[in-house]
């Protein structure tokens, strides 16, 4: 390169740079409904700050609907200070409607630690044709979860749940099949604490499940559980004949993880971040592409629901619905 083409080069470089700037994209608005789990300052802590080890750049969390259940312990206890938290440490505003919230941001992140008032939440949602994510439980009852399937559906609204187990690394590495081939079996275990308001398995246990559900893919057709006050231990029988299990546990150490039984080798995974999960939100919320299939989920919770079934039945096998054409 000449002398003269070096130094048109260099003066070119603030106006190339000054262009790049200039087009870079705003981050995503994003407003959280239901401000009453250690979830929405994790999640707004991942976003918002630069220098969160985890942190996932392209979001913000900019607005919050405090909501909250008077009758669940878990949530009144916890609302007001999550919600002074994202406040005060984050600088989100706190709005008084789901509406108005709505109208401030891009993308929702429906955060209630109590599964019952979501399909009332995410209608007001849909009605305002944005994109939306449901925190766990997705609701305390699989034709509430149905409905909000229906509507989003109708309205064109694209959505998703999931665990943050699904994306957690350790949990990705255990299901890689480069490593385990294709997957023939799944023992997956995590905490299962009960919740009054909800199916047993919907409150907690639900993060193994969705483990499950990571290795095993949709196709279950029957589930059988036998409980006992410490331990549940529920077994899913695919239709293609594979067989995966879930063990939730009260008392002990819990923790979360699988053992997953592949053609090319057995791999075990153990641990849970949010990260992950955080970074397939905010991709999803760009592309509106859910990174789980809603046909999915509906079976997911179908299982849980159907293994209170069984334990209410003693044990016996009880058939899952056909959600695949749904």
């Amino acid at each position: 390169m000449t002398r003269q083409r070096l130094t048109v080069f260099i003066l070119c470089i603030p106006a190339i740079l000054s262009v790049t700037v200039g087009q870079a994209e705003e981050p995503i608005r994003i407003g959280m409904i239901g401000l009453d789990t250690s979830h929405v300052i994790a999640f707004t802590r991942i976003l918002n700050d630069p220098a969160n080890p985890e942190h996932v750049p392209g979001a913000k969390v900019v607005a919050g609907f405090k909501g909250g259940s008077p009758d669940l312990e878990s949530s009144w206890s916890r609302v007001e200070e999550y919600a002074t938290t994202l406040q005060k440490d984050y600088g989100v505003e706190i709005v008084d409607t789901i509406a108005e919230l709505c109208g401030m941001v891009d993308a929702v992140m429906i955060e209630s630690v109590d599964g019952r008032p979501h399909l009332q939440q995410a209608k007001q949602v849909i009605e305002q044709k944005v994109p939306f994510y449901i925190d766990k439980p997705m609701t305390a009852s699989v034709k509430d979860a149905v409905e909000i399937a229906r509507l989003a559906k109708k309205a064109d609204v694209p959505w998703f749940s999931s665990s943050s187990l699904r994306f957690a690394q350790a949990i990705r590495k255990a299901v890689d099949p480069e490593t385990v081939g294709k997957i023939v079996g799944c023992s997956a275990y995590s905490p299962c604490h009960l919740e009054p308001h909800h199916p047993d398995l919907f409150w907690y246990g639900i993060h193994g499940v969705e483990i499950l559900y990571t290795a095993m893919g949709p196709g279950c057709e029957s589930v059988t559980r036998i409980s006992t006050p410490d331990t549940d231990f529920v077994v899913g029988r695919w239709k293609d004949g594979r067989v995966g299990t879930f063990r939730g546990t009260r008392s002990g150490n819990g923790q979360y993880g699988c053992t997953v039984f592949g053609e090319k080798a057995v791999t075990n995974g153990q641990g849970h971040d949010y990260g992950g999960l955080v970074a397939e939100i905010v991709k999803f919320f760009k592309t509106g592409i859910p990174p789980v299939a809603p046909e999915e989920t509906l079976e997911l919770l179908a299982f849980m629901e159907a293994a209170d079934t069984s334990k209410e039945r003693g044990g016996v096998p009880v058939p899952l619905p056909d959600f695949s054409t749904e």
